[in-house]
């Protein structure tokens, strides 16, 4: 399905102001809390996607000659440049700039990716669950499959596996089933932790407990 730039602006757009919204009445021991992207808390995935939301072609090109091609790096100075010391201070910033088209030299099916898996990384972390389009979830899911891990996918962890989209029953893939909701797929392929009973089918163990990613390839590339 052909799916417009401006159609993946608005998904992206719009979930950035109900993340910001479901953050609004956070304590500060739930910014504190570990997201599921290693290594880093609620908080920290906030001001990454801040970072991210303001990073434009020229300025990730810049910050990745001045890291050594390190993503790692990248991240992690983008995170201290943008969070603030007190989170609600940080969340009015992702506010201000949750409207921005900006986007680093990469597919525009990373801005769904980015939006998604890390919209997950917050609220699962806090017991929570997100809502996303289908078509926007399962353009993330296809974009993740096919790109490697070196480059913040997640095609070696599907490949082997028949991934089926529970939803709809699409399948991905040839070899042992996998059966889940699309979201649950894509965090899976993404390297995130998925609870065993999300997930269905002889080859979901292979998902439930994924090999640990290089650090760079669980948080993405920006």
């Amino acid at each position: 399905m052909r799916v417009s730039a401006r159609a993946v602006w608005q998904v992206v757009h719009a979930e950035r102001r109900r993340l910001a919204g479901d953050l609004a009445s956070l304590s500060a021991q739930q910014w504190g809390t570990p997201s599921l992207c290693r290594g880093w808390d609620v908080h920290a995935v906030l001001a990454h996607l801040v970072d991210a939301a303001t990073t434009s072609r020229l300025s990730f090109v810049r910050d990745m000659v001045v890291a050594r091609l390190d993503f790692d790096q990248v991240n992690e100075r983008g995170i201290a440049r943008v969070r603030k010391v007190d989170p609600q201070e940080t969340l009015t910033t992702f506010r201000r700039v949750a409207a921005l088209t900006r986007t680093p030299p990469a597919n525009l099916t990373t801005r769904l990716v980015e939006a998604i898996v890390h919209g997950e990384d917050i609220r699962r972390a806090l017991d929570g669950y997100g809502t996303y389009p289908h078509w926007a979830v399962t353009r993330a899911l296809a974009y993740q499959i096919r790109t490697p891990v070196r480059f913040g996918g997640g095609r070696e962890r599907a490949d082997g596996l028949t991934l089926i989209d529970a939803a709809t029953n699409t399948t991905y893939g040839t070899g042992p089933e996998v059966e889940a909701s699309p979201v649950d797929l894509l965090l899976a392929v993404s390297g995130r932790p998925v609870a065993a009973t999300r997930l269905s089918g002889p080859g979901a163990r292979r998902l439930v407990h994924p090999t640990p990613p290089l650090r760079h390839t669980q948080k993405g590339i920006t």
